[in-house]
Formats: structure tokens, sequence, C-alpha cells
């Protein structure tokens, strides 16, 4: 039976054999002699494929080469252009991927051929990349990482040899409490000249003069010699509102950094230093692009505790405020001080916990445990009817929220 189904082989690939030195007139590489009988023939390589081919049936390929006009000729050349790139660049790295871009008619005329012959052979565009990317990852002494390369090597031969560089980001992921009230988490474009620079932002093009994001990133900015960052929060407090406790969880994108690898300990501690007073990191680690999203979806899920500083408008006795405890579902319409960026629809969060403390006469304190997304100014004031129920519709006197704290961002289930 082994017997019959070798002769068998052998006589398909004669067959495609045939045919596929009549489609080139012979003119073909060894390399894309050697693609075609991938799926019949034991590696290492279309090119030893080829070789051994050609001296199994004393073939003589001729040039230049029908298939693919002897593009693997120019590995060299590629290799020692991107070579020559990257060593400019004085960058760090570890791993690489390598990509090419080739003319349409080639990869057009690459595919047509295994058409007549009714295979589904490896396409030339995906040998090339593992030939250049061995070759180069030898020479620059780094390993090939399919999916997450510290560098993407783009050779273009589409007219002539063009290199391209693409520099991955890297992520530093961590927590930070802010301490001071009066700076935003990101930075804040003046709303009057959007960034450009007028008289009304003193020509900065800001609204605030910091925030968190320029506080931290502007340390490992300079470390890793990067060209800008992306900074992703699980979620904000405003901009009069302390972020407490352990701190919230953030992710720093850095983009094309020259310098990878970080002292995360030794940034922690600058960061600290620069912004101290204002804000402070911790827990710094690297981390990955799928964090930056989860640290973001994730912040629906996270409990927050706050404390909450209250001016009531009457007064409130203790049989008043155990009225509070009735506070569980809420159902918030979109606030009004929100409302221009915001979609306007009413969300339906819970009050997981709540505590109070008559600090004098008019003046109350809360600590509340609530949903992710939930808004405590309006949970406290009402906005206008917008929030039910809410501390004040509760307590049947007008409140409002004069100082608001995050002490809590908690981790998700």
């Amino acid at each position: 039976m082994d017997t019959v189904n070798s002769t068998e082989t052998e006589k398909k690939m004669m067959e495609r054999l045939q045919k596929l030195m009549e489609i080139t007139e012979s003119h073909i590489c060894l390399h894309c002699l050697g693609r075609r009988f991938a799926d019949s023939m034991e590696g290492p390589g279309n090119l030893l494929r080829g070789m051994k081919l050609k001296e199994e049936f004393s073939l003589s390929p001729e040039s230049p080469c029908a298939v693919c006009g002897d593009i693997f000729e120019r590995i060299d050349d590629a290799v020692e252009a991107a070579r020559s790139r990257i060593g400019a660049l004085d960058l760090e790295y570890s791993s690489i991927l390598v990509g090419t871009r080739l003319p349409d008619d080639l990869v057009e005329g690459d595919e047509q051929i295994n058409r007549k012959l009714g295979i589904q052979a490896e396409c030339i565009k995906k040998e090339l990349n593992r030939e250049i990317g061995k070759r180069l990852a030898g020479e620059l002494g780094c390993r090939a990482d399919f999916e997450n390369p510290d560098l993407v090597v783009m050779v273009d031969f589409r007219t002539g040899l063009k290199i391209w560089i693409q520099i991955n980001p890297i992520f530093i992921e961590g927590r930070y409490r802010k301490l001071v009230r009066g700076i935003p988490q990101t930075k804040w474009p003046c709303r009057r000249c959007r960034g450009r620079g007028c008289e009304a932002c003193n020509h900065t093009g800001k609204m605030y003069s910091t925030s968190v994001e320029e506080l931290v990133s502007e340390p490992v900015l300079e470390a890793s010699r990067g060209r800008d960052t992306r900074f992703h929060g699980s979620g904000r407090e405003d901009v009069d509102v302390r972020m407490l406790g352990r701190g919230r969880p953030f992710v720093l994108e850095i983009l094309e950094p020259r310098t990878r690898n970080l002292d995360l300990e030794a940034l922690e501690d600058e960061i600290n230093r620069r912004a101290a007073g204002m804000v402070e990191v911790s827990g710094l680690k690297f981390s990955s692009r799928n964090r930056k999203v989860e640290i973001k979806n994730t912040s629906r899920e996270r409990y927050k505790v706050y404390r909450a500083l209250v001016e009531l408008e009457g007064p409130v006795g203790e049989e008043d405020l155990m009225k509070l405890e009735t506070l569980k579902v809420i159902n918030q319409r979109t606030p009004l001080r929100v409302s221009h960026r915001r979609a306007d629809k009413v969300r339906k969060r819970r009050v997981l916990d709540i505590k109070w403390n008559l600090k004098g006469e008019g003046c109350l304190e809360l600590i509340i445990k609530g949903e992710g997304g939930l808004y405590i100014k309006e949970l406290i004031s009402g906005d206008h009817g917008r929030t039910s129920p809410s501390v004040s519709s509760v307590l049947g006197v007008a409140a409002r929220c004069t100082a608001l704290d995050v002490l809590e961002v908690g981790d998700p289930p």
C-alpha cells in the first residue's frame, strides 16, 4: 500500500513539475520552485527543496525568474539597508518583525501560477518576510517576535528599495494618587484656541498649567527618549476632586521609545520627587497593549469609595439621616455639567453602602461606596431632579457637595 502511495505521489510531483516548467518556460528560481512542493517534500526551507528538485530531476532553471523577477537575490541588499537604518536610529530593542510590500502584478502573477497548478502554495510575501527576518535577526543579535515585536521593519520593493522602521510603544502600569485639587487627569486644551495658544490661556494652549498625565509622563518620556505619551486611566476624577487611598489604576503608553530598558523603581522615585505634594505613583511595572484596553473597560466594574463634605440648607436630625439608607438604586440622567460631551440618557447605578457624620449645623460628611459610573455630586444635589433619588430629596433639604475625595478604586470582580 505504501509503495502505491509513493508512486502516486511521485507521479503527481512530476506532473506538477512539468506544468510549472511549461508555465514559466523554465525561468524560475529555486525559491519559487521549492515553494510549490512544500506539501510533498520535507524541508528545511524552500531554497533547499528547490535545490533538491534541480538535482533529482536534472533541471536547468534560467534567470530571471518569471515568478519573482529574482527578488530573492535582493535579500542581502534589504538586510544591509535595514541594519544600517536601525543602527542610525540609536535604538534599544530585543525583537523584530519583518514585513514586505511588493508590486501588485508580482503578487498576482505568483497566485495565478498556483491557480493554474491547482495548489495552495505559500505566498511569495510570506517567504520573503521569513527569509529577511531570519537574516536580519541574526545580523542584529535579536529574536523574531510575531506577536509583540519591539520593531517592525517594512521592506518596500515596489519602487527600488525603501526601508520603514516602526518603533512599537511600551506600556507602564501603576496607580496614581492626586493629592491636590485643581489639576485634571489629562492635558486639557484651551477651549477658546483649542491648544494653539491665546490670551485666554496665557499662550500655553491649556486650560490648566499641568495635569496628572504631564507630571507622570514627563520623566518617563525623558528616560525613554520617546516621541509622545498617551495616558489611560481607569475612569477619572473631576478637576476639583482628590484621588487618595491606594490611588487610581492607569497605563502610560510611550510612543516610539528609543530606550526600552527603563529602571522603573528609579522612575517612580523621580516622578514622585518632581510632583511632590501634587501627585504620587506606586507599583510601576511593564504592561501590555491589552492592559490598556482592560484598564479602561473595567472602570465600570470597579466600585469606588468617596468622602464628601455636604452643605445643607436646612436642619436635619438623626431620624432624617437614617433615611439615607434607602439610597440603593439610583436613576441618573446625564448631569447638566457634562451634557455637552456625554450622551443624554438615564443610567441606573447602585449605592453599595453609605455612612454619615454630622459635622455641625448645616455640614455633613458622607462616606459613599458606589458602582463605577455613579455621579456623586449629583447623587447629593439631585441635579434639578435629573438624579433620583438623591441625598437632597431623601432629606427634604437642598444639599450641595463642597469637597469630594476618592478614597478607593476597587479591583474588578
